[in-house]
């Protein structure tokens, strides 16, 4: 299919950027409101509760553990202490390191919510968001530079997955509601069509690629997955799911290894070397709601999955049998709210993810915050939760950048960065 030609790429000047406002308060000061909250302990079962904690949980933290951290190193090097131990304090002095987050970028450059989020592997200043109109804003914050705007059809263009090309950071994949799968360079243009519908009834939800095997997986609104070469050509195109993919994710250790999850309640693993048909698949997931996502954490050990109700799971990539880790979490659907993905951390065992408070959820109470939470991937336990009174909205798509000092959120039409205080300032 002949590429075509995108918009011209834009210095837009509707974004709007700035620095974070000193006005913010400290968790500190906001104890008086955070004693309407109720604080609970998770338990010690594979199911967890979540409850409703204090942003802050500082009765929960522990002091900071440099000194710690310095031993392990010394016993590991001695081959007296596992590297386990070293792991878990750096993740426990990361933990640590959260109370000193504030958001100190905002942007608001779109006209429709923003709908998805990517960071360049390379630069960890700089992030890719999609909005519902098709827009993309490619945003160095490190830079004084106003970012890259390029702009979309409007109604129907909603950019539904977006990755940077692994192989020429300067150019990015997107899947969308406009019915394709292409790859794009910084101005705008389209390189080359990798899928498309050429009807307005089918469009596509979410793409992957992987470097190792060359390949471009992307699914579509109908149950069906398609996997194409990076020149282009189809492999196949099977419709794996009985309704909409909503997501679908390479393992970044096994690359023959594909998660794909749906509406219709399931998520299925396939290895790509043996599919033939939809009954091909390794092993289904069946879930009480629709699933949302489907992540595969970084060391490509454990399965993060979100419903669009009440539950995050993970599964062991090693015994797909067994009963995943369930952790209740209110995060329910809303037709007009971008869908809520858990992700995980790109260093730690960590999990983060928004919270749209539900008073139907069990350990609802009056006055929950809507924070962005932060879970240990192996107990399930809440370690921490970042909230800021000036920007309380629901924080739907939440990503650390590949350094994992950095967090981007998606709240509607908005797009905020935290970081340590200290670090923001100077940035």
């Amino acid at each position: 299919m002949a590429p075509r030609k995108r918009p011209e790429a834009q210095k837009t000047p509707e974004v709007v950027v700035r620095p974070k406002s000193k006005r913010n308060r400290s968790p500190r000061e906001l104890e008086p409101e955070a004693k309407k909250l109720c604080v609970k302990g998770p338990g010690s079962s594979r199911r967890f509760d979540s409850g409703c904690l204090w942003a802050g949980l500082a009765s929960l933290r522990v002091p900071p553990l440099c000194s710690s951290i310095v031993r392990a190193l010394h016993q590991h090097k001695l081959g007296t202490a596992a590297w386990p131990s070293l792991q878990q304090g750096l993740q426990q002095s990361f933990l640590n390191s959260l109370a000193s987050y504030r958001i100190f970028q905002k942007a608001a450059p779109f006209d429709r919510r923003a709908t998805s989020l990517a960071w360049h592997p390379a630069h960890p200043s700089t992030l890719a968001v999609g909005s519902k109109g098709g827009d993309i804003l490619l945003w160095n914050f490190g830079i004084k530079d106003k970012p890259t705007f390029i702009k979309g059809i409007g109604a129907g263009g909603s950019i539904t997955g977006l990755k940077f090309n692994p192989l020429n950071t300067n150019q990015f994949f997107t899947s969308s509601m406009e019915g394709t799968t292409r790859l794009q360079d910084f101005k705008g243009n389209t390189l080359r069509v990798f899928a498309s519908s050429d009807t307005c009834n089918v469009w596509f939800c979410s793409l992957d690629i992987s470097v190792k095997s060359r390949v471009v997986v992307t699914g579509d609104n109908v149950g069906h997955v398609i996997l194409l070469n990076m020149d282009g050509r189809e492999l196949w195109n099977l419709r794996m799911h009985k309704k909409k993919v909503t997501h679908v994710a390479l393992n970044p250790c096994c690359d023959w290894l594909l998660a794909t999850a749906s509406v219709d309640q399931t998520v299925k693993i396939w290895d790509l070397r043996q599919v033939r048909g939809k009954s091909s698949f390794l092993h289904s997931l069946p879930h009480r709601h629709p699933v949302n996502a489907a992540h595969f954490s970084p060391d490509g050990a454990q399965l993060l999955t979100t419903d669009q109700k009440s539950e995050i799971r993970v599964y062991s990539a090693c015994q797909w049998d067994c009963p995943p880790s369930l952790i209740p979490h209110p995060h329910r659907h809303f037709q007009h709210l971008t869908p809520i993905k858990a992700s995980w951390h790109p260093r730690y065992n960590l999990i983060v993810v928004g919270r749209y408070p539900d008073p139907n959820f069990k350990s609802c109470s009056p006055h929950e915050l809507r924070t962005i939470d932060v879970f240990d991937g192996s107990s399930g336990k809440i370690m921490y939760q970042l909230y800021d009174p000036e920007s309380s909205g629901i924080m739907s798509l939440n990503e650390f950048n590949p350094m994992g000092d950095t967090l981007a959120s998606v709240m509607g039409y908005h797009i905020l960065v935290w970081s340590p205080e200290d670090a923001g300032t100077q940035k």
